[in-house]
């Protein structure tokens, strides 16, 4: 059994989650700068069983897509060419950043650190990664 990546793709970065080796728990990975994602993808997949590649879906509270999704789409494809054996799934990521504060909050960090873009990037794509592993019990 492979690990499940979670992506919360953005244009200048990328939040990535990872679940342990039987998919039980997400964890925060990192960061990285989104024009990195491809390489960083390629080497972790050679190095660690990857079964699934999941991407936040950008929606809007009206259900459309939100303008991310200019972006994301063209990502997803390339990542479709580079990795072809993994398959990848979008997963609504409506009010991840809002969740990924609170939870930051909540876990009394402080405030300079709750500021950091890249950690509420990771925090968001572990939400996304929790909510999808939620879904499947």
């Amino acid at each position: 059994m492979g690990r499940i990546l979670a992506l919360d793709y953005g244009r200048k970065r990328t939040g990535i989650a990872v679940t342990d080796i039987l998919q039980i728990i997400a964890n925060g990975m990192t960061t990285v700068p989104s024009h990195t994602l491809p390489d960083f993808l390629v080497q972790y997949t050679a190095k660690e069983p990857v079964d699934l590649i999941l991407i936040g879906l950008p929606k809007q509270l009206n259900n459309d897509f939100s303008e991310s999704m200019n972006y994301i789409k063209p990502f997803v494809q390339r990542l479709k060419k580079i990795l072809p054996n993994i398959p990848i799934e979008f997963v609504d990521e409506r009010f991840t950043s809002v969740l990924a504060h609170r939870t930051m909050l909540e876990a009394g960090l402080k405030k300079k650190d709750r500021q950091s873009k890249e950690l509420v990037d990771e925090v968001s794509a572990t939400i996304i990664l929790q909510s999808y592993l939620e879904s499947r019990r």
